[in-house]
């Protein structure tokens, strides 16, 4: 079972969530299922958690948002797309879908925006999982790197298969052959009349990402009241000094890492994403 929800953003941006599974049946008519919302990265869209959803439907009500210039939320020409918006978004999804006190699980881009809201709104969140999102500063080299990248995709592609092949193989920022990168890639790709190109814009991409590309974001962590799991690939952009840091920083910080995962934890190795979650989301309060 897929259910689209609506939800109406920050400004009246139309956004997309999605449940991936039958709710489970309440623990009693007036202790219904604890709330989880999943919020995608950067270029990210809410299928992305679809397998994540169907194991957390267990034993919670767990929806995945497609965030604005994402998958099937509206993709407002001239946004705006600023961290405001983005964790005023999360939060209207949080509300209007009856979601808190909600557990808020964030991959990359969509992490910050989650301990962002957490910092916001500690009465809406229950607990964070903050999966391979750094808090300090990237910089400017760092955001010119992402513009060169965009340039180098050979658009269109000719079919999923060629899609597949260069984010899995060719892309110059693989490492070595990613079955799972290309997989993710192709689950952000739309078929047009001269072939296959993202559901995205790339310039709405680079738009959201100098919005925080240029800042730390230790001072929100420090504000995040409850409890909280910092989640690394052993070979994502997170590094194993700056988790523990961001897990010392955060007041009820624990730590956990992925064996054989990049930065896509989720993809590279379920499994065992499953495995770290799996503890934390049983130990965090219940409603």
């Amino acid at each position: 079972m897929v259910r689209r929800i609506d939800v109406t953003g920050a400004g009246g941006v139309r956004l997309a969530a999605w449940e991936f599974g039958d709710r489970p049946k309440a623990r009693a008519e007036t202790e219904p299922a604890p709330g989880v919302l999943l919020l995608h990265g950067l270029m990210g869209r809410a299928s992305h958690w679809a397998s994540t959803a169907r194991w957390l439907t267990e034993k919670h009500r767990a929806v995945a948002l497609d965030q604005r210039g994402h998958g099937r939320s509206e993709k407002p020409a001239e946004g705006p797309f600023t961290r405001e918006v983005y964790v005023a978004d999360a939060e209207a999804a949080v509300e209007q879908l009856g979601l808190a006190p909600v557990t808020l699980i964030g991959h990359s881009m969509g992490a910050l925006t989650a301990w962002q809201l957490a910092a916001k709104r500690p009465d809406l969140v229950r607990a964070l999982v903050i999966c391979d999102m750094r808090a300090s500063a990237l910089g400017a080299a760092s955001q010119r790197e992402w513009e060169d990248w965009f340039t180098s995709w050979p658009l269109p592609f000719a079919t999923l298969a060629d899609v597949r092949k260069w984010f899995g193989e060719d892309d110059p920022w693989v490492e070595r052959p990613s079955p799972a990168r290309g997989e993710f890639f192709a689950e952000v790709m739309a078929e047009r009349a001269d072939g296959w190109r993202p559901v995205f814009s790339r310039r709405q991409m680079l738009r959201s990402r100098e919005t925080w590309v240029y800042d730390a974001h230790w001072e929100e962590l420090a504000q995040v009241t409850c409890p909280a799991l910092v989640v690394r690939g052993l070979d994502g952009e997170l590094g194993r000094a700056e988790a523990q840091e961001m897990v010392r920083v955060l007041p009820r910080g624990r730590y956990g890492e992925v064996a054989d995962a990049g930065h896509l934890v989720h993809y590279d190795q379920p499994e065992g994403w499953r495995a770290t979650l799996e503890p934390f989301l049983n130990l965090a309060p219940t409603p």
